[in-house]
């Protein structure tokens, strides 16, 4: 059985992605892998944030609560699928990209909960592009992606 690994980080685009490697997953028989990537933006450590005390395990609770909820609405609506998620420390196109080491697809949304919402192509789904080692697909922002949250 192969891997298909997706990118989640909660934004309407990645749910979506979800959904496509599951569509995917159930008519090849492979297992999809849910990873979310966690970072402190280096603001936060700089003290750039109007003095605001950062709490790292906050950063990391919050991508596992992400992730678990976005997973176990995944596994309820198909549990035909074999379906597992990874939480890692780390930029997310790097940690994506090493998760995809050895997969059979990378599945992401081309944008995600980043800065630039203007950009046609997130930075992340730009840089798995570029450097995974095998083949990734990107899908398309929707009209309605404007109001992710």
């Amino acid at each position: 059985m192969s891997k298909i690994v997706v990118g989640v980080d909660g934004s309407r685009g990645s749910k979506r992605a979800l959904e496509f490697a599951i569509d995917i997953a159930r008519s090849s028989g492979d297992e999809v892998e849910a990873v979310n990537a966690w970072h402190i933006p280096p603001l936060a450590l700089e003290g750039a944030m109007g003095g605001v005390v950062v709490d790292p395990d906050e950063f990391k609770k919050s991508a596992a609560a992400t992730l678990e909820k976005t997973v176990s609405a995944a596994v309820a609506e198909h549990p035909e699928v074999t379906l597992t998620s990874a939480l890692s420390h780390g930029q997310a196109a790097q940690v994506l990209c090493e998760a995809a080491d050895g997969a059979k697809l990378l599945v992401v949304g081309s944008r995600g909960l980043g800065g630039f919402t203007g950009l046609l192509l997130g930075s992340v789904s730009q840089q798995c592009a570029e450097h995974a080692r095998c083949p990734v697909v990107i899908i398309p922002k929707q009209e309605q992606d404007n109001a992710d949250g």
